[in-house]
């Protein structure tokens, strides 16, 4: 990869780190006395924490979470160097962003290392409440696995 490149992949990680550092913060302060804010039909904000990780499975595992989760940055960081398409640069930028989003939270939102919750605001009140950085997991790997299988393909 070029020094653009890396530049690209740096700007997407540190965007989506600040978006969901920032609105974790609005919604602790507007959402912290236990109220809701309806936008459409099922959308609302309403704060959840979270110490466990996907659907809230894992509670109480932090420490292990947030151990997979660097390693899953630094993998994901490591086979950017091959990334040969403009789709998975943007794609493991996201989800690299959006790791790292809730290792802040992990880390730095409970009264020791890796016993944070992780803020959770998004309500659809039909899936499971959740956050700026999961979303950009989320769709991070959906653009990987649709850039990969679009792939060519290699023959031996």
């Amino acid at each position: 990869m070029t020094a653009r490149h890396w530049r690209m992949v740096a700007a997407i990680i540190a965007a989506v780190l600040a978006i969901d550092q920032l609105t974790k913060s609005w919604a602790l302060d507007e959402l912290g006395d236990g109220s809701t804010i309806d936008i459409v039909w099922t959308l609302r904000f309403n704060l959840a924490f979270n110490t466990g990780m996907a659907f809230s499975r894992g509670e109480g595992m932090g420490p292990v979470i947030g151990i997979i989760s660097i390693a899953i940055v630094i993998a994901v960081l490591i086979s950017l160097r091959s990334a040969t398409t403009t789709p998975r640069r943007i794609a493991s930028a996201l989800i690299v962003g959006g790791a790292l989003g809730n290792l802040v939270d992990r880390l730095l939102r409970g009264d020791r290392w890796f016993r944070g919750a992780v803020v959770d605001f998004i309500d659809l009140q039909w899936w499971p409440i959740f956050n700026i950085a999961d979303a950009a997991i989320v769709v991070g790997a959906i653009m990987l696995a649709i850039s990969m299988s679009m792939a060519p393909r290699v023959t031996r």
